[in-house]
C-alpha cells in the first residue's frame, strides 16, 4: 500500500482551514500539522480550529520549526498572503526546513516576468533542498491562464485571449467582500486602490503566462480598476452597503504584442450579481467560446492547492508553474 503523502498546513484563515479540512479528508494524505502567527489559535488542536467534529490530536503551533519538531512532513500547503515581500520569507523557511510547497500566493503563480529576481532565489533553494514550489489557484492559476492555455491546444492559430470573470460577491466570505472594497466610499475607494493593496491579485502573472507560453512579446500591459457603486440597498452576512456606495470592483489588464492588443482579462466582483460566471474566447482558427457557471473561487482555490499536492511531490526540485506540470486533477 502506498504511504500517503503528508502534508502540514501553513496559515489557519479561512481559505487555510477550508484547505486542511479538505486535506485531512483525502485518501492519500495524512494532515500532519498546522501553523498559525494567530496567538488565540496556538495550542489548540487542529481539528478544533480548522471546524472538524473530532479533535486530530495535535495542536497549532506558531512557528514552523515547532510543528516539524514533533512530526516529519513531506509538503507545506502554504495560505497566507498575496505578497512577495511578504510570504517570500515563509516559502523559504519551509524549503530550508525539507519540504515541497503548494501555495495560494498570487504573485507566485507566474512570478518569472514581474519578480524575476525574487523567482530565482526560490528556485535556487529549491533546487538546493531538492524540493518543489508552485503557486496556484482558482485564478491566477487556472481561469485566466491554465484553461485558455488548455484551450489553445485544438486551435491551429490564436489572434486574440479574452477572458471575463464575474463573480458574485453576496456569497463568498466577509474578508473577500472587504478586499473589493464594499461598503466604502467611492474616494476612500480611490485611496485605498492608490495605495496598492486592495483587489484583485494575480492579473499580471496570468497575462505574463498566456503571452510566454504562446510565444509572444509582451511590450505593454496596462491595468484599470474601478469601483462598482450600488444603485439601491444591498445586504449581505457581512455588509450593508447604502446606495451611492461601493459594492465592488472591475479591473481590466490589457497585454499588448508588436502587432497590437493580443489579450484583456477582466475581472469583475460585486455584491449582488445577477451574471455570476466565466467566459473564455479565443479568436483564431476556429474562434472558442467556453462560458463556466459554478467556478466558486474558495472551493475551487481549495480544491486545486490540494489535488496539485501529488503532482508537486512528484515534481523535479524548483519553482514551478502550472504549465509545467502534468494535468491536475481530482483524485
Amino acid at each position: 500500500m502506498t504511504k500517503p503523502i503528508r502534508v502540514l498546513q501553513y496559515g489557519l484563515g479561512p481559505i487555510g482551514s477550508a484547505v486542511a479540512r479538505l486535506a485531512a479528508a483525502r485518501d492519500g494524505l495524512e494532515l500532519v500539522g498546522g501553523v498559525d502567527i494567530d496567538p488565540a489559535k496556538a495550542g489548540r488542536d487542529v481539528g478544533e480550529v480548522i471546524g472538524l467534529d473530532a479533535p486530530l490530536g495535535f495542536p497549532v503551533t506558531g512557528a514552523l520549526a515547532e510543528a516539524l519538531a514533533r512530526t516529519d512532513a513531506d509538503v507545506a500547503l502554504h495560505t497566507t498572503n498575496s505578497y512577495f515581500d511578504l510570504f517570500k520569507p515563509q516559502i523559504l523557511e519551509i524549503l530550508d526546513a525539507g519540504l515541497d510547497v503548494v501555495s495560494t500566493s498570487e504573485e507566485l503563480s507566474f512570478p518569472w516576468r514581474d519578480d524575476r529576481a525574487d523567482a530565482e532565489t526560490i528556485d535556487a533553494a529549491a533546487r538546493r533542498a531538492g524540493k518543489t514550489v508552485l503557486g496556484t489557484g482558482v485564478n491566477p492559476g487556472f481561469l485566466m491562464d491554465t484553461l485558455p492555455l488548455a484551450l489553445s491546444g485544438i486551435c491551429q492559430k490564436v489572434d486574440h485571449v479574452a477572458v471575463t470573470r464575474v463573480i458574485n460577491a453576496s456569497t463568498r466570505r466577509g474578508p473577500f467582500q472587504k478586499k473589493i472594497g464594499s461598503g466604502m466610499t467611492v474616494e476612500a475607494f480611490g485611496q485605498k486602490m492608490a495605495e496598492g493593496r486592495m483587489g484583485h491579485v494575480g492579473l499580471p502573472q496570468s497575462m505574463a503566462m498566456l503571452f510566454d507560453t504562446l510565444g509572444k512579446e509582451l511590450v505593454r500591459y496596462e491595468d484599470g480598476v474601478e469601483p462598482v457603486v450600488a444603485e439601491t440597498l444591498t445586504k449581505t452576512d457581512h455588509f450593508r452597503v447604502e446606495p451611492g456606495r461601493v459594492k465592488g470592483l472591475k479591473q481590466v489588464a490589457r497585454g499588448y504584442a508588436p502587432d497590437g492588443e493580443f489579450a484583456v482579462l477582466t475581472f469583475i466582483a460585486a455584491l449582488a450579481m445577477d451574471d455570476d460566471g466565466d467566459t473564455v474566447r479565443l479568436s483564431g482558427t476556429p474562434d472558442l467560446e467556453v462560458k463556466l457557471h459554478g467556478t466558486n473561487g474558495d472551493l475551487a482555490t481549495v480544491a486545486i492547492a490540494v489535488n496539485a499536492v501529488r503532482r508537486v511531490h512528484a515534481a523535479a526540485p524548483g519553482l514551478v508553474t502550472m504549465r509545467d506540470l502534468p494535468v491536475v486533477t481530482v483524485w
